[in-house]
């Protein structure tokens, strides 16, 4: 890749987004800043994760800079808006690394976000963690890049675990298996774990499609489906499509013992509350739910934080999802330069293999591939879901975790739709 000059990225910035480098709290005597650069999706499709992992950030500078910064320096963050567009993502960072020259950078939120920055970032040589990518180093093997995220560095043999450890317990064994996914990277992903661990515990796979990411109209696919009566349904989607997905779903009556897996959207507070009760004994892929089990350190005080300015920021009201990674994610980067001393991105790295992590989301050490050493892929229900009210999902109960079982706080109830 060729270096940009500074005028071609003076009309890429014109034509991007361009957001105003966030200071924090004051010095009397400010020292020189450390400053962290990333895009990040601010409008377009990706923008409602995108702007609460904002504020999530926004929060983090603000706690490390009335803590006296990072190593007596304090912390200045540097974004622009992607647009969640992928191909600004290249041009964005260029500008960041050679015009803004940050110090650090750090990533965009989603997969499709993130794999078209690599390039520029490896090319110079930057210590790199990601927030919310699949398996996005599987193919560059980039010794310097860390993904906060629960997949670990083997998806297809992990991510759908929980949903069939959660399955072997049901009253009757299951013996078929439906997958239908959006036809993206992600959900592709867990389709196909879902095939792979599927066809190992001996189920006959009755239906198996993919669905183009404009679907607006599910009940074709939903009648198809529903007439190979599955015991399990697994389900890879994203937002813009799940709520519709669900809602056929739950039209059409579709009956199997369990029904959810790989759904990314149920966890999003807006989707929540225009969902209600069709959630009710879902069982679906997760990272966080305010379970006594996942009370970590520091976790409550953010959520506290976060929530105080959820509403003004119009962002997710509650934080449940990536929100505390988001945060985490930084407390990664402060931790290794508080022990490095300066932006020295070699020992950057080094750091990061080498050292167990304090967050909010508890305690993390990154792998070879820099993906989380232990994976925690969670497998939660939504359960006594009778209405779209939020506050339930402040406490305890409405979301339970049945799988990894040492963070388990509920038990099993099927079928889906069941009453609540």
């Amino acid at each position: 890749m060729t270096r940009m000059t500074r005028r071609e990225l003076g009309r890429l910035a014109a034509g991007a987004t361009v957001i105003a480098a966030a200071p924090g709290l004051a010095f009397a005597q400010p020292a020189n800043p450390i400053r962290i650069g990333y895009s990040m999706s601010l409008s377009g499709g990706l923008a409602p994760n995108g702007r609460s992992s904002l504020l999530a950030h926004k929060i983090w500078q603000e706690d490390v800079n009335a803590r006296g910064g990072i190593n007596g320096r304090p912390v200045e963050l540097v974004y622009y808006d992607d647009q969640s567009a992928p191909a600004n993502v290249p041009g964005l960072y260029t500008k960041l690394l050679d015009v803004d020259r940050v110090d650090i950078v750090t990533s965009s939120y989603a997969t499709v976000m993130i794999a078209p920055s690599m390039p520029v970032v490896m090319q110079r040589g930057m210590a790199y963690v990601s927030l919310f990518g699949a398996g996005v180093n599987e193919a560059f093997k980039y010794d310097r890049y860390f993904s906060m995220n629960v997949t670990g560095d083997d998806i297809r043999s992990t991510y759908a675990r929980g949903f069939f450890e959660v399955a072997a317990k049901l009253p009757t064994p299951p013996r078929t298996l439906a997958i239908l996914a959006v036809d993206n990277e992600f959900a592709q992903k867990a389709a196909d774990s879902a095939r792979f661990l599927g066809r190992q515990r001996g189920l006959r796979i009755v239906y198996d499609r993919s669905y183009p990411p404009t679907t607006v109209d599910f009940a074709p696919t939903v009648r198809a489906l529903a007439a190979t009566r599955p015991d399990l349904v697994f389900l890879g989607s994203y937002p813009p499509d799940s709520n519709g997905l669900l809602r056929a779903i739950s039209e059409l009556r579709l009956s199997a013992q369990m029904l959810g897996g790989g759904m990314v959207g149920p966890q999003i507070a807006a989707v929540q509350a225009q969902l209600g009760p069709i959630l009710n004994n879902l069982v679906n892929w997760d990272v966080y739910s305010n379970e006594p089990t996942m009370d970590f350190p520091g976790v409550r005080a953010f959520q506290e934080k976060y929530r105080a300015r959820a509403a003004a920021e119009q962002v997710d009201v509650l934080g449940n999802y990536l929100q505390p990674y988001a945060y985490a994610q930084m407390q990664v980067i402060e931790q290794a330069l508080a022990r490095v001393g300066k932006p020295d991105q070699a020992a950057l790295a080094a750091d990061m293999h080498a050292n167990v992590f304090k967050t909010v989301v508890g305690d993390l050490k990154f792998g070879a591939s820099g993906e989380w050493a232990e994976p925690r892929n969670l497998l939660v229900q939504f359960q006594g879901i009778t209405d779209g009210d939020l506050e339930k999902y402040k406490r305890p109960g409405a979301k339970v975790i049945l799988y990894p079982e040492s963070l388990k706080s509920g038990e099993l109830r099927a079928p889906y739709g069941a009453p609540a």
